[in-house]
């Protein structure tokens, strides 16, 4: 019985019809044809069910297949064939008998090289170690008397026959087979669904092709435990239930990218869903050594939907997996078009090959990778569990390699220090001649103070940087990767260079494989988010906990801080102590011009911006009166207009503010003032909640203002901020240039006779960067620094 299926989108009153060169199929007779049915649980696909005589095909020499093609019949009685081109065929094989053949065809119109179709009952699974009675029963051997007693019962004549004769050889083929088997390997497939054989004829993919020829040639036995969908993360958790019991010698590992979801996730999400799949297969393939198997992988494969960066993505993951030092069946070079996608005629829909491709996967195996037995497995385990000394002398220090996890062990057992430098060729020499280790990161298992916590090693096998050992440690470093391993590590965040994970709850690791230094800081959304559910706190560098940047603060919202990677390093971070137990002084700039922030730009202790960075304000009373009235106004369209000599917005209420940088290319405020007061309502909304926010929620302000003010209007700001401020300790700093004597016996205010110029800022780079470093020497002298800045989240919560 065969049962034809297709997916076919249809409107009201209109079927699908099939037609094709058999009596059973009308012979291309559309009014003879076979007509589907679909309902409502199983649209839009259609299906039919038929018997087909094939006693004509399987007797004629010329005619080894059927032809047919699907139909669709419109309400009015006009009818339509699904393509011009190539009819859609079945191979003819013997009949199916009580069974059901279905017959999947995939989509209306879209006419695949190859058919597919699989059995639907499950028993149909072949074995390849045939039961030898069926065979006994055939040529009437039978046991009489002992076990061991085998005799031939069938009469001279049937002896004689040639039934009889190849029943014979068969048996005996197979006695042969089985005491072959007696010797051979157990081999077990972990996979997906190419694995399982989807899409090729009667499910006879690759790993079928393997397991014949296997069994054939060496008496190996292959098992298949693949599950369709299946993605490192469904595969590590069936492992242990479907894999260690088989007490295999070989496990071949065989999943995909796709499964992953690479080719239709968020472009930010690729670099993340590729280093979880390499990190799986690497969990995976500890496990198979775990159980005392040798392990094996499939190579990635095509996708018809990945792109170019698709592309380099697959094959970055490709020649990492080349590099592990496992063998590989090696599918992509077969398959794959150039561009990431299935060369042509191989795919049957842009995640599974056709039989064709199925084909093409086991050829591409090389079967010498199987020509193995227990023994040589054995001594290849041996070979990996030992390591290989690189360097040694009569001090105490010794450097080994792990050539199964890939790692770098450092033994000093002298009282002395020693000093591990690109330039120490003593060392360098062997590393790159017996060692296995890869270009990358390296991340030490020890996380304590005077230990260096990484290393880099270059695309020569040179370690790159400098190690300070100390004296009676043994250290072991493994790769980055190793690292992102969920046993060993939950990742936080990942983008391709930069890797947060978390080692342990209060251990934070900052990994950067750029060759650039990377800021993470509270405005970058996704970094923030990674960090929301780790314990607030203060966190610190355990290696070099005084240098700038190098306290990462963590709130309920995740980052509060900024924190500064070097290239191609990793930092580690350990908790310290509650946030309740520093003091977090905020920065809020008073006007009266934008110097202020950008000397903090340069100093990167900006975050977003508050109401005062960007605009002019020139009379300081104009400010307390602003702040004392919580932003209100200071947007409403009514007070302000638009000065197209001066480029300006100036405001009626508050005559001593105007805006500067309101106004964009395309606006034509003159005339539709509109998209400019709604900028500025969206972005001055957001500035003063920060502002509000920020004066809530510091343990100290340091109020910073850049412009002339007078003893009168800086007492009617204090009194106006004591009220605001609510007991919260503040300090106002004015940098100016008038005599500091005007301003004298002012509480809580640090003069500096200074003029910053931002106009003079942005046509000469050095005069910035010198106005930066005064002001940098005046907050340090304050006791404000990046250990223990307030940093204002740029979207306040709710």
């Amino acid at each position: 019985m065969y049962r034809f299926q297709i997916i076919a989108h249809t409107q009201m009153g209109e079927s699908i019809g099939l037609v094709g060169s058999t009596p059973e199929l009308g012979e291309w007779d559309v009014s003879k044809c076979l007509h589907l049915q679909t309902n409502e649980d199983q649209y839009p696909v259609w299906w039919v069910e038929t018997d087909i005589d094939l006693t004509p095909f399987l007797n004629s020499p010329n005619q080894q297949r059927i032809e047919y093609k699907y139909v669709r019949f419109y309400s009015d009685g006009g009818v339509e064939w699904e393509t011009v081109g190539p009819n859609r065929w079945l191979p003819c094989r013997p009949d199916p008998g009580s069974d059901t053949l279905t017959v999947d065809d995939g989509a209306f119109g879209y006419l695949q090289p190859w058919p597919y179709a699989y059995w639907d009952q499950a028993n149909r699974t072949q074995n390849f170690a045939k039961p030898l009675k069926n065979l006994i029963h055939k040529i009437g051997i039978g046991s009489k008397t002992r076990e061991d007693d085998i005799f031939i019962t069938s009469s001279p004549q049937e002896k004689s026959s040639q039934g009889f004769q190849n029943c014979l050889k068969e048996l005996i083929h197979n006695i042969a087979l089985l005491y072959k088997a007696k010797n051979g390997l157990k081999i077990v497939v972990i996979g997906s669904s190419v694995a399982l054989g989807h899409n090729a004829w009667l499910m006879k993919g690759w790993t079928g092709y393997l397991q014949e020829e296997l069994y054939e040639k060496y008496g190996h036995q292959l098992v298949n435990v693949s599950l369709s969908g299946s993605n490192v993360t469904t595969t590590i958790d069936r492992f242990s239930e479907v894999v260690t019991p088989e007490k295999p010698d070989i496990v071949i590992i065989a999943l995909s990218l796709g499964n992953e979801g690479l080719a239709h996730c968020p472009p930010h999400e690729r670099a993340a869903r590729q280093r979880k799949f390499e990190t799986g297969l690497q969990e995976l393939i500890e496990m198979v050594r775990e159980i005392g198997a040798f392990p094996m992988l499939g190579s990635v494969y095509p996708n018809g939907d990945y792109t170019a960066e698709h592309y380099w993505l697959l094959q970055r993951t490709h020649q990492r997996m080349l590099s592990w030092g496992i063998p590989i069946l090696d599918w992509l070079s077969v398959l794959d078009d150039g561009q990431g996608r299935w060369r042509e005629g191989t795919s049957f829909d842009p995640a599974h090959p056709n039989s064709k491709g199925h084909r093409l996967m086991y050829e591409a195996i090389n079967l010498n990778l199987f020509d193995l037995t227990a023994k040589d497995l054995a001594q290849k385990q041996q070979i990996l569990d030992t390591p290989v000394t690189l360097y040694k002398d009569d001090k105490g220090l010794e450097v080994l390699s792990h050539n199964q996890n890939r790692s770098l062990q450092i033994v000093n057992s002298s009282a002395n220090c020693y000093i591990i430098s690109s330039s120490w060729q003593e060392l360098q020499t062997p590393l790159q001649k017996h060692s296995t280790l890869e270009p990358g990161i390296y991340l030490s298992h020890t996380v304590a103070e005077h230990i260096p916590s990484y290393l880099w090693v270059r695309d020569d096998k040179v370690i790159e940087t400098t190690l300070k050992i100390p004296p009676s440690v043994e250290l072991e470093y493994s790769s980055a990767f190793e690292f992102f391993s969920a046993r060993v590590s939950q990742v936080l965040f990942y983008d391709g260079q930069i890797t947060i994970l978390k080692q342990e709850e209060s251990l934070l690791r900052i990994i950067n494989e750029s060759n650039h230094e990377y800021n993470l800081q509270p405005m970058w959304k996704e970094v923030r988010q990674a960090l929301k559910g780790q314990v607030s706190g203060v966190y610190t560098d355990v290696l070099n906990p005084d240098l700038p940047f190098r306290t990462m603060m963590i709130g309920a919202d995740g980052l509060e801080s900024r924190v500064k990677v070097p290239p191609l390093s990793s930092l580690s971070f350990k908790y310290q102590c509650p946030l309740s137990e520093i003091n977090r002084v905020a920065i809020l700039p008073i006007g009266d011009r934008c110097a202020i922030r950008m000397v903090l730009h340069k100093m990167e202790y900006d975050g977003p911006a508050y109401p005062f960075d960007l605009t002019r304000t020139t009379n300081l009373s104009d400010v307390t009166d602003i702040i004392e009235n919580g932003f209100f106004d200071m947007w409403n369209p009514d007070f302000l207009h638009y000065n197209h000599e001066e480029a300006r917005i100036y405001h009626g209420k508050w005559t001593g503010l105007s805006f500067a940088h309101e106004i964009e290319e395309t606006d034509d405020p003159l005339y539709d003032f509109s998209p400019v007061y709604e900028r500025m309502r969206y972005r001055y909304e957001g500035r003063s909640q920060r502002f509000l926010y920020t004066l809530n929620h510091c343990d100290e302000v340091l109020f910073i203002r850049t412009g002339m003010v007078d003893k009168e209007q800086i007492k009617d700001f204090i009194a106006k901020l004591e009220e605001k401020c609510q007991g919260k300790p503040f300090r106002i700093l004015i940098i100016s240039p008038q005599p500091s004597e005007e301003l004298a016996e002012l509480t809580n205010v640090v003069h500096y006779d200074l003029y910053l110029n931002p106009d003079h800022m942005y046509e000469d780079l050095g005069y910035w960067m010198h106005c930066t470093e005064v002001v940098r020497s005046i907050l340090d002298s304050l006791g404000v620094s990046s250990k223990n800045l307030f940093w204002c989240p740029p979207k306040i919560p709710k």
